[in-house]
């Protein structure tokens, strides 16, 4: 299978869900990226506390935001 014949499926399949399995895979998605920037965070500052990288994790999202 090609990349593009890959994503022709992908999206077959994507049409196919209700509006509500779409969007918990888009959260799940989410929380999965959240979860490898915080796992990146905690490498980059290993003393941070659980707030400190969640105050990081934020101030991430928000510059992604600009």
């Amino acid at each position: 299978m090609t990349p593009h014949d890959g994503l022709a499926k992908q999206i077959e399949i994507y049409r196919t869900m209700t509006g509500q399995q779409r969007l918990q895979i888009a959260l799940e998605l989410h929380e999965v990226a959240c979860e490898t920037a915080r796992e990146g965070i905690r490498r980059q500052f290993p003393g941070a506390s659980p707030d400190e990288v969640e105050r990081e994790l934020r101030r991430r999202i928000e510059l992604s935001r600009a």
